[in-house]
This record gives C-alpha cells, structure tokens and sequence, in this order.
C-alpha cells in the first residue's frame, strides 16, 4: 500500500505533493490521547486538494433552511446554486412535503451582475407568492455572485413586506465564502434567526413541559419519530429547528422551557444564544442507539421531574425492539466499517454501532466538522482508527485499498466511488430506508447494513466476465442469510427469541394520526 506512517500521521501517495496534508490524517496509537490522534480541521481548503466540500451558502440553505415546512426558499444568484442545493436529503414533512417539491432562485445573469440585480429579486419575490398564494413566509438565501455586487436584500425584504402586509420574509446573509466550509452557514443562519425572528410571534402554551427541539432535521421522518416520543411523555414540542418546522413556531423559540439539542454541530449557536438572551436552558440529547436514546428520555424526564413516563416508553420500545436488533448484531459481529458521514454521526455513531451491532470502526472522517466532533469521534474510537479530515477522492480510495472495510457510511458522492471499489455503501446524510432514529429506527439501520454487506449482487461483482478464463459460476445462488449464518452457532441461528425486522415499510405516516395521553397540568 502506497501510504507511509510519520509518527502516528499518514502520509497518502496522491498526497505528497501537498505536504500539508499530513497535518489531516491521524492513526489512533496504542494509549494515545486527543493531543497526539488528532488531525487539523475546519481550517480553509488546501490548494490543489479538490477538496469535496460544500460552502456556507450550502451550509445555511442545505442544512439549515429548507428543512422548514412552509416556507417558499429562495436563492438570490446563479440558478446553478440552487440546483446544487435542492433537496437531496429526504427531509420530508407533513404538509405533502412542499419545501421538498419546489425550488427558487433569480437566476441571475452576467448583465445583473455589471447593472445590479435588486429589480429582479423583488419581482421574483412576488412572483413567487403568486404563484402560491396559500404559503406567506420566505427566505432569502444571498449566493457568493449578488454578496459581491453589494444587492441590499434586506431593503428588498422589507419594501416587500410593506406592500404586501400578509407575508413575513427572512434574510440569510449567508455567502458561499462565508466561511471555510458549510459549517460557516450554519453558524451564520443560527444568529440570524434569532436576531430577526425569534420573539416575533407569542405562541399557545398547553402543557407544563415545553421544548424547542433543535438540530434535527428530519431526514425521512427522524423528527417525527422522536416527537412521537416527546409527546407520549407529555411534552408540548414549541418548535423544531428546523426539519417539519414552522416558520412561525421557530419565531415563537423563546417561550420554551428547555432547548433540546441533537445536533450540537449546526445548532448549538442558536441554544447559547436562547439561554444568554432568554434564560432557557441546553440539554444535549442522543436519538441513535437504544442506550443513547434510552439515557436522552431519561434526562429530559428527569429535567421535568417525569422519569416514569420516561421509563415506560423505554420499557416498552425496548422489549419490542431489543431481539430484533440483537439479530442483526449476531450476524454483524466483527465487520469492519468506515464511519464517513462528516458532522455529528461522526461521534453520534463511533461508539454505539460497536457496542449495539458488533461493527468494528476503522475510520472516521468528516468534510466540515469543527475539532469538536473530531475530538469526540476519535476518543469513542479504538486504536489503529484512521481519522481524515476533509480527504479528497483519491485519498479515500488509498484508505479504502488499505482498511478493506466490509461497508462504509457516507454520502452519495464518496459512496458511488467505494461501490465502484467493491466496498458497499450506506448513505449517511439521507439514509437508505430511514428513518434511523428511535428503537425501531436503529432496527432499520442495523437491517440496512445487513442487507448492504450480504446483498448476493457482491458474489458475481468480483468476476471479470471480459477475461478469456473467467472463472464459471459454480457454487449457485446464495441468499443473505445463507451468507450471514454459515459459521453462527445452531443456538444463534434456530433461536425463537432472535428475529428480523418485523416494521412496515413506512414506519412513520401512522405516527402523524396517534392520539396522545391528556395529563393533567399543574395548577399555577
């Protein structure tokens, strides 16, 4: 293998013409600390490392933004800008998934650039509205192109809203080169939020327990499955930020009780802003992995003094749940896995697929991620756990052709190079068959790797039919399981406790026509 091993840093082949790249990629040692396996990140892209990441305005409207139901996104520049962000990660919703359906942008043009391009914003504006006159909230997202011209958009915004008195307009001053990476936007949509939004609108109080729900986004009903939780619990969930959220929920953030943060990546701006601003306080929460969401209910219960709500939906979840998961777990045991999904899933899955499914993680990467998350994967990883931060394709290939992973979680981009590797993949940003939280969700996660490092396609894909004495197919056609329980023990694979998957396909419609328990509210 072309890579060479400086101290506990790896040097990759396609690499040794950018001698700083070194500083990106780390070898956990035996008995080594954060201070020696830790690689440099979130610092600008190199030159010449066709890095594959996205920019801020990516990170704001990508992530961020659009996960918000009811809401017509807008981009003011290029149309190429908005194509590039147009939902790709299933962040489905319960109004027919509108903001999933539509995109907007000015596509703006060489002559706006030399004359200007606020006239165009403000009749794309409205020609907008128009075209659906049952959605009244926008935002505006600003591109690299119209920042650099200096369009005032907030003057557009607001001639906008005078004229029209019945819609409310948001401005994300959010430009691709905002910031070294699409973590950049996260933080700048989060402070803009609360500075033009939060407070705007008083919301109804039902209950004595009211959370914001912040940073999760959905991503094919993730959010509806833990609110399903929150409300069996007797929660009034005042908002999510921002996936299936409401514009005018978000703008009512400030009368909750208690911030309930995900993804502390995107999100955690917002929360220390709400508690300097509003005194509400942080709690950091875990929906993947049955111990990790077990102990997120249980902290939230013991916030509000309800643990045996709690205790009785993990009760419950988990006896419903647990055999199916250990299933897989038995069949999973040992496999070696690319943890690659940059963000938060980073150090939200490093430790929990080992001790729930039985992988074994020999790489952590993130694209975008602070220190922070790097810190957190790495010290929930075990020695000899390759950790990259911001590898470009050819290096992803070298790790792959050293690690030889069984499976890797990653996005679409990385993950169609690695298929073509023979290295099966799962996508980590909008999953295959989500959702993934929740007990029944990391069910279908465990089943999705399964099914991915088992799928019979891999025992024709290593023949190369071109070749005069390719090999015949002699040994017939095997089925996953036939695969998965050749060398399991008689008591593992005929066990009557042990089964797989028994959810439907769409685990989630249901949840949005569930009655939920009244209890009774305190008095005073």
């Amino acid at each position: 293998m072309a890579v060479k091993l400086i101290d506990s840093r790896l040097e990759f082949e396609c690499s040794k013409v950018i001698p700083e790249r070194k500083k990106h990629a780390v070898i956990k040692g035996k008995g080594e600390t954060l201070a020696d396996a830790l690689p440099q990140g979130y610092l600008n892209t190199i030159p010449g490392s066709i890095s594959e990441r996205g920019c801020a305005y990516c990170g704001a409207k990508h992530v961020i933004g659009t996960p918000m139901k009811d809401v017509i996104h807008i981009s003011h520049g290029p149309v190429g800008c908005t194509y590039d962000t147009w939902q790709t990660k299933r962040y489905i919703s319960d109004n027919d998934n509108f903001q999933l359906k539509y995109t907007y942008a000015t596509d703006v043009k060489e002559k706006h650039i030399v004359f200007g391009a606020e006239k165009l914003l403000k009749q794309n504006i409205i020609e907008a509205f128009k075209a659906f006159p049952q959605i009244k909230r926008m935002t505006i997202y600003q591109t690299c192109a119209t920042a650099l011209i200096g369009d005032d958009i907030n003057a557009i915004a607001e001639e906008v809203m005078e004229e029209m008195p019945e819609v409310d307009i948001f401005v994300c001053n959010s430009p691709g080169f905002a910031g070294p990476s699409q973590s950049g936007g996260h933080h700048k949509i989060n402070i803009a939020w609360i500075n033009q939004k939060v407070g705007t609108v008083e919301p109804e109080i039902t209950g004595d327990h009211v959370i914001n729900y912040v940073g999760e986004y959905n991503i094919q009903g993730d959010q509806e499955v833990m609110v399903d939780y929150f409300k069996r619990m007797g929660i009034q969930v005042l908002s999510t930020f921002t996936g299936n959220g409401s514009y005018d929920g978000l703008r009512a953030m400030h009368r909750a009780h208690l911030n309930v943060l995900e993804c502390a990546r995107s999100a955690e701006y917002i929360c220390n802003e709400l508690r300097v601003r509003y005194g509400i306080p942080r709690l950091d929460i875990d929906g993947f992995g049955f111990k990790p969401l077990a102990d997120s209910l249980r902290k939230i219960g013991m916030f509000f003094g309800i643990e045996d709500r709690a205790k009785a939906i993990i009760d419950e979840e988990v006896a419903r749940w647990k055999p199916e998961l250990d299933w897989y777990k038995e069949r999973l045991m040992g496999k070696k896995v690319c943890l690659w999904p940059g963000g938060s899933k980073l150090w939200h899955w490093a430790h929990v697929i080992e001790e729930e499914m039985g992988l074994k993680v020999v790489s952590v990467y993130t694209k975008f991620g602070h220190q922070g998350d790097m810190e957190k994967g790495i010290a929930r990883c075990g020695e000899g756990t390759l950790a990259i931060d911001d590898p470009n394709e050819l290096e992803g290939l070298e790790a792959l052709e050293m690690l030889k992973p069984d499976i890797i979680l990653t996005g679409k981009r990385p993950g169609e190079v690695a298929k073509k590797v023979r290295v099966p993949y799962l996508n980590a940003h909008a999953y295959h068959n989500g959702p993934y939280k929740g007990f029944e969700g990391w069910v279908r996660f465990a089943r999705d790797i399964y099914n991915a490092i088992y799928s019979p396609i891999h025992q024709l894909s290593g023949i190369d039919i071109t070749k005069d004495n390719a090999p015949e197919w002699g040994n017939g056609f095997r089925t996953r399981q036939m695969l998965s329980d050749g060398n399991l023990s008689d008591a593992v694979r005929n066990s009557e406790t042990l089964r797989q998957y028994t959810g439907g396909y769409d685990s989630v419609s249901k949840l949005r026509e569930r009655e939920y328990p009244a209890f009774e509210r305190k008095v005073g």
